[in-house]
């Protein structure tokens, strides 16, 4: 009997955190007010924040039903591996060597397109840099283009309307891009093994799909937007100007950080370690580093870690939920239900059930990535993004209600080309 109330307390906070993610704005007014409790309004308005606070909630009471030993014995039965490397991506990703050399194969790609330089970068932004999550893995992805938006087109005042729309956008082009391999998208990496998926399947069934859909969403949404983009594009600022080039030397080592840190994504002591010599390297060098994403990338990984410690405890109606759904159902269903939980901890609940058809396994994983873009809790690259990015809108908070509305339209173009008969 504790047991089975403490699933259904779980549940009940899973819930109460849903619906604190969806009043995330209502608290950002409040701290932006200054009143006496400001500091606890800002607290509550941090995004990355709520999954964690609602997970510390679970754990106390936990502790008091079922007792201090099970608690943490439930605790040392998650795996955390995800949220420590989501971090160590998105820290090292978003160096500045890294950026510097993004942003220069960004640029060279978007001199090869016969259109404005402005548009051609940020056409290239929202559909190169989500496809090259297949191979350096959708959080760092998502940390790149993320940081290229804000530095590039979000830093003006206003234009909210098309903030909102590039973010649409780029939440669902990331959840999809990542596809074309095995390891990259945290919802194929959960059941790769399990279905027996490697990236030659990936590539063959899901991502020649997904990229059609990722260049249809990018080019629409830079078409619409090509008259602000032209008059919007923001230039290096005087203190970035006069910053010292960084070498290729530095460059080259940031990028086999990185390429170690995703080759040695499934292995926590291997890429922390690498992680803790990457910043003794960036003290090293601190005339081309800017300030490391460490509270950013903490703030992401609290996040991720509440989301498993609230998810785990889900498996008791979400499992028996879609193992009794047909395929066409099971894709809407996946779709709808990875906006409020993640689609790796959905897909992974699937793989669990019985005597599935390779249809219905697909469908499973095809809706889960259809829906990745939907919410900051359906994905886990989708805070990374929110940390960026949040303070680029009114109140320096991103509305979940606008986001839906604005990933709508992408997630229903991606929605139509998994759809599409083999």
């Amino acid at each position: 009997m504790p047991g089975h109330l403490v699933e259904i307390i779980a549940t009940v906070l899973f819930v109460i955190a849903i619906v604190h993610t969806f009043s995330v704005p209502v608290f950002a007014r409040l701290a932006n007010k200054n009143g006496p409790h400001a500091g606890l309004w800002h607290m509550l308005s941090e995004v990355e924040a709520v999954f964690g606070v609602w997970a510390f909630v679970l754990v106390i009471v936990m502790a008091l039903v079922a007792g201090a030993g099970e608690a943490v014995q439930y605790l040392d039965s998650r795996n955390f591996t995800e949220p420590a490397f989501v971090f160590v991506i998105m820290v090292v990703a978003a160096s500045r060597p890294i950026i510097d050399l993004v942003t220069m194969i960004v640029h060279a790609v978007a001199k090869l397109l016969p259109i404005d330089r402005a548009v051609s970068t940020f056409f290239v932004i929202m559909a190169l840099v989500p496809l090259a999550g297949s191979f350096i893995t959708e959080p760092a992805a998502m940390t790149l283009a993320a940081l290229l938006l804000r530095d590039g087109y979000f830093r003006k005042p206003g234009q909210a309307g098309f903030k909102y729309l590039a973010i649409g956008v780029l939440f669902v082009n990331i959840s999809i891009g990542g596809v074309m391999t095995a390891y990259a998208a945290p919802p194929v990496l959960m059941v790769a093994n399990a279905f027996g998926w490697d990236s030659g399947y990936m590539a063959t069934h899901f991502g020649w799909r997904a990229a059609i859909a990722v260049i249809i969403n990018a080019s629409v949404l830079t078409f619409l937007s090509r008259q602000y983009l032209k008059a919007g594009m923001i230039g290096a600022s005087e203190s970035e100007q006069k910053r010292a080039r960084t070498p290729f030397s530095v460059i080259g080592v940031h990028l086999l950080v990185l390429i170690g840190v995703v080759l040695g994504a499934h292995h926590p002591a291997f890429f922390l370690g690498l992680f803790m010599m990457f910043v003794g390297y960036t003290h090293a060098y601190p005339q081309y580093q800017d300030n490391l994403m460490i509270r950013e990338g903490l703030m992401v990984g609290f996040f991720l870690a509440g989301l498993i410690v609230l998810g785990g405890l889900q498996q008791w109606w979400l499992q028996d939920l879609l193992g009794g759904l047909a395929p066409m159902v099971l894709f809407w269903g996946s779709a709808a239900l990875t906006a409020v939980t993640d689609n790796a901890a959905l897909t992974y609940l699937g793989s669990l059930v019985e005597g599935t058809t390779e249809t219905w396994r697909y469908m499973l994983v095809a809706g889960a990535v259809t829906g990745g873009g939907l919410t900051v809790i359906a994905n886990a690259p989708n805070p990374a993004g929110f940390a960026i990015l949040k303070n680029c809108f009114p109140d320096g908070a991103i509305s979940p209600a606008k986001l839906i509305m604005s990933a709508a339209l992408p997630t229903l173009v991606a929605a139509g080309m998994f759809l599409l008969p083999v």
